[in-house]
């Protein structure tokens, strides 16, 4: 008897008949003679209007209850769920994280698991039960509720598949799978069949929104194959696991592209060792995620230092900026926010020459300027203009011929 681990979100979840297809795909893969644990997302947009109600009540919520708030969308679904699989004869409990142990650090709305407990869901498994479990949340040690970011149902899932030994983890969503670039952008855009831990986690860290980034870094730690596929399909979706060699055949595996994105320049910071270090660490203490960097060569004895950060982080980075020009002597501080990034990924880049060419010269034939550059062994990024990113991304897709089968 294998062990399933089946995530569903909230699209797949949205009203009455979309949790009772769910409940159907659920049962039937118990009746395949499987255990099954469920993990669930909050429905639809329930948890964007959670937020717009409490920054309805105050522009900057507190933590933890805005924690306490947001965990309350999840358990409307594995209530609902739970009612719809028993109205079809089977033996189900929903649990909250808070009752499985699912047990975190301190940092509110983006918190870490530190360790899940098995006994309860064992327990109810060899009860016969389905287990359906709350994604997106755990509980601290004080017993204060927490949530695991934007997309922590992902890594509820990954991580109960770990702790729990599943033979798989099904991550259900409402497209077919992992696809080279976001179909909306580009229609031929093509479902892949496989892709690597690192190729995921490049791709899920610079906009792909099909899986969290923290989720696939627990998958490739702990080996956990993972299966993304549609909720309203049988077909089989992509599979994310471990590299093999074939993979370095590929130049490309896929475009990402983030418009979530501000780039904030420090102006003329006095080029002392330290003054940088200095600067990240403040915006570190602030729980400010800073992407790419580049600072400009030294001249009198100052330089600029330009960075990005996501929108949500704009106004808070902007405070510790300001505060840091005053106490370090620069000039000033500038910020832009009608900026994108756009990135290809593919562990063939570490086999193969002319790749960063080959994507410059598709950007620069379609006019689009390139105002910053950052890689890694596997992915080139590059900020632009954010009304330029769907042509920049139909470009490169088309120069690369991801619509192409290789």
């Amino acid at each position: 008897m294998g062990l399933v681990v089946m995530k569903f979100g909230g699209s797949s979840v949205a009203n009455a008949e979309k949790i009772k297809n769910v409940a159907r795909r659920v049962i039937q893969t118990r009746d395949k003679g499987n255990r099954v644990v469920v993990v669930v997302s909050a429905p639809g947009d329930t948890t964007d209007d959670l937020i717009t109600m409490a920054e309805g009540i105050t522009p900057e919520p507190d933590p933890r209850e805005m924690d306490m708030l947001l965990a309350t969308g999840e358990q409307i679904s594995i209530a609902l769920l739970g009612m719809a699989i028993k109205d079809k004869g089977c033996k189900a409990i929903s649990l909250t994280g808070a009752q499985v142990g699912i047990l975190t650090d301190n940092t509110h709305s983006n918190a870490k698991v530190k360790h899940i407990p098995t006994d309860k869901i064992r327990k109810e498994l060899k009860r016969g039960n389905i287990v359906i479990v709350a994604g997106f949340q755990g509980v601290t040690e004080n017993e204060d509720i927490t949530t695991l970011g934007r997309g922590g149902s992902d890594l509820t899932a990954v991580a109960l598949a770990s702790v729990l030994k599943a033979d798989v983890c099904e991550i259900f969503t409402d497209v077919m799978g992992v696809y080279t670039t976001d179909p909306r952008v580009v229609p031929e855009a093509r479902k892949l069949d496989t892709i690597s831990y690192d190729e995921m986690l490049e791709m899920a860290g610079l906009g792909a929104q099909v899986m969290q980034a923290r989720s696939i870094e627990v998958a490739k730690k702990f080996n956990i194959d993972i299966h993304v596929r549609s909720t309203f399909s049988e077909a089989e979706g992509t599979f994310i696991t471990r590299e093999v060699q074939k993979m370095e055949d590929v130049v490309v595996r896929g475009i990402a592209s983030d418009k979530n994105q501000a780039k904030i320049s420090i102006i003329d910071l006095p080029d002392k060792p330290g003054e940088a270090a200095r600067m990240f660490k403040d915006l570190a203490d602030k729980h400010i995620n800073v992407d790419m960097i580049i600072q400009s060569s030294a001249s009198d004895g100052r330089n600029d230092i330009s960075f990005t950060v996501g929108h949500k982080d704009l106004s808070k980075t902007l405070e510790v900026m300001e505060r840091i020009r005053r106490e370090l002597g620069a000039k000033d501080v500038i910020h832009d926010s009608n900026v994108a990034k756009v990135s290809i990924v593919g562990v063939g880049m570490r086999s193969h020459v002319g790749v960063a060419a080959k994507m410059f010269s598709a950007l620069a034939r379609e006019g689009i300027n390139i105002e910053m550059i950052s890689t890694s062994e596997i992915k080139i990024s590059c900020v632009i203009k954010n009304t330029q990113v769907d042509k920049a991304v139909k470009a490169i897709h088309r120069v690369f011929n991801l619509d192409k089968k290789k």
